[in-house]
């Protein structure tokens, strides 16, 4: 019966219209700017090997991977891997793109705690994520307070791994614009354009912190209801 508990989809509401609000304003930003080329003609790759090597960064290659707006920096690795159209495309979004996830890559040489932070927490957002319900919904069904608080203690790992991308994602853009203007790679045209595809990927990470934090909320709302039953 949870799974059909009408206050779930009370409690998720806000954070799935604005989910699909934050889906649409990227795909159609970046629908738009992908069509729009920089100035200086430049691909991703270019872009993102140009602020790698201008921050030291040379070890650290480009690499392309399959599918569409799955651009990202692999910490672990060390590898900076760009979508197709960012990688060969030569478009005001693909240049932005790029920065974004060299942004990710400097902020790993200069130990940002926040990234440093979010690394850590994989391991336990991971598990929390997929063992964390389980533990509450046992905890609640075979009426063990315990059992469902530490479920709970384990869901709230991804609510915290949510919360730490935050600041993440925000100084990465932030990171990559700095980049594009002191490099001359964008001009004010340009810098505005880029901001709009950055600001509208940044919105996914807000809806994704609110979701994580609302349904967090609905799991202690259940035990804390089974508490005063007891």
């Amino acid at each position: 019966m949870f799974f059909f508990d009408p206050m779930y989809i009370v409690f998720m509401a806000p954070a799935l219209l604005l989910m699909l609000f934050a889906q649409w304003r990227v795909h159609s930003t970046f629908g738009k700017y992908r069509n729009v080329p920089n100035r200086q003609g430049l691909t991703g790759a270019q872009v993102a090997r140009m602020i790698l090597d201008a921050n030291g960064l040379y070890d650290v290659p480009v690499e392309l991977t399959p599918g569409e707006l799955t651009d990202h920096y692999d910490p672990r690795q060390r590898v900076l891997r760009l979508s197709m159209p960012v990688y060969g495309g030569r478009s005001v979004a693909a240049l932005g793109i790029a920065a974004h996830e060299a942004g990710h890559a400097i902020q790993h040489k200069v130990g940002y705690v926040p990234l440093q932070l979010r690394s850590a927490l994989v391991p336990a957002a991971t598990l929390g994520s997929n063992i964390g319900w389980i533990m509450i919904l046992a905890g609640i069904v075979i009426g063990a307070t315990g059992l469902a608080w530490l479920g709970i203690a384990f869901f709230s790992a991804g609510t915290l791994f949510a919360l730490v991308t935050l600041p993440v994602e925000f100084n990465a853009s932030s990171r990559a614009m700095q980049m594009l203007t002191t490099m001359g790679l964008v001009d004010r045209t340009e810098y505005e354009q880029n901001r709009q595809v950055l600001n509208a990927a940044a919105l996914t990470y807000i809806a994704g912190f609110l979701a994580a934090l609302l349904q967090l909320l609905y799991w202690v709302s259940l035990v804390t209801g089974m508490q005063r039953r007891d």
